[in-house]
């Protein structure tokens, strides 16, 4: 029994001694355990390969004058002083139509033929008052060499001189009659254009009659880069507007592109029924994207002073705090605070949180927040 329990030690301290010996080369063979960082708050990471990042857009945020009240509902106009609504001056039958809507016409270039009687008389009493006052010129010419002579009585020469001078003058009214018309013209009455421009409207048709009374023009001719926009700015608003102020304009038709507008007139008459008053701005258009009678959001701008604005798509709201997810790095966007100065029909304005120029989620952050919500 006492050389069995001898035998047992001497067993287990070898054991022991090859344990000692055998578990640090185990510990040097084994791989290095993986430590995972802690996890930031409000924070995303995305591999480069992530297939979250397809359906996101990051841009950098861009900063502008904050707008001065709220957007107002306008119209697109013709530029009055630069629009000529054209109708004839005569009755008449179309013969022929030389412009089609969207030409560009020059002063003076036909815009329609017109067989009209009136025209015909018009053109025919100018040449009867021609060989009127040259009957009447011969006529004066013979009783001045008889009044030198003594052989006329002056009161006949002063008549056939009072006589010469109503033909002049009958004369001038029948030219006047024609030049106000237009160019003579031996296959019918010209209807030209007044201005240099673009035909945009064509209400007449070959083969219909017109007149001088019809309600509307036949041809329009404007310049479709310059247009007017009719703002309607509430009675309470009318301190906030003045001549020469920006105007920040948005069209349905083209979402996420602004168009710039200058405050040229204030009208002077409120609408009683709306409690209204139209502003006229000026807006150059040079791709000739709006279009007159077109609605648009009209935006006035306020001072000089500019802050950085977002796509209200960027925007997350909970309660009554807002938030965005700007990019760190490629990849990394974190979840961030900011405080909103204007909230408008299209975007926002940014009073701090956010410096322009920094790179923020403008397409996606929803998908972004529910991710972040179900880690």
């Amino acid at each position: 029994m006492k050389k069995l329990l001898v035998a047992l030690a001497a067993c287990g301290i070898l054991a022991v001694g090859w344990y000692t010996v055998k578990a640090p080369a185990d510990a040097a063979a084994a791989p290095a355990a993986h430590v995972t960082p802690p996890r930031e708050p409000n924070v995303l990471r995305y591999a480069p390969d992530a297939p979250q990042l397809a359906y996101l857009k990051i841009a950098p945020a861009e900063s502008g004058p904050v707008p001065a009240i709220e957007p107002l509902q306008g119209h697109v106009a013709y530029d009055a002083d630069r629009t000529s609504r054209i109708s004839t001056p005569i009755a008449g039958r179309v013969l022929k139509i030389h412009a089609e809507p969207g030409d560009r016409v020059k002063p003076g270039q036909p815009l329609v033929t017109i067989d009209s009687p009136d025209f015909a008389q018009a053109s025919a009493d100018a040449r009867k008052a021609e060989s009127d006052l040259m009957l009447k010129k011969a006529a004066f010419d013979r009783a001045h060499t008889l009044f030198d002579g003594n052989v006329l009585a002056r009161k006949d020469f002063e008549s056939a001189q009072a006589d010469m001078q109503q033909s002049e003058i009958e004369l001038d009214r029948a030219r006047a009659r024609l030049r106000n018309l237009g160019p003579v013209n031996a296959n019918g009455y010209v209807l030209t254009s007044r201005i240099g421009g673009i035909v945009t409207e064509r209400q007449v048709n070959p083969g219909s009659e017109v007149r001088p009374d019809a309600p509307g023009p036949l041809f329009v001719v404007s310049d479709p880069t310059h247009l007017w926009i009719n703002v309607e700015v509430p009675e309470k608003d009318l301190g906030k507007v003045h001549e020469g102020q920006h105007f920040k304009i948005e069209a349905d038709g083209y979402p996420g592109e602004n168009f710039d507008a200058v405050a040229q007139m204030i009208g002077k008459v409120l609408d009683p029924t709306s409690r209204r008053i139209i502003v006229r701005c000026s807006v150059e258009d040079r791709d000739e994207k709006l279009k007159p009678e077109m609605y648009v959001h009209a935006t006035p701008l306020g001072s000089n002073q500019t802050e950085p604005h977002v796509p209200n798509e960027a925007l997350i709201t909970e309660g009554l705090q807002s938030f965005i997810f700007v990019e760190r790095s490629p990849g990394v966007l974190e979840k961030r605070r900011v405080i909103l100065n204007y909230r408008g029909h299209e975007e926002s304005y940014i009073a701090s949180g956010l410096n322009a120029g920094e790179r923020i989620a403008v397409r996606g952050a929803l998908l972004l927040n529910a991710e972040m919500a179900g880690e």
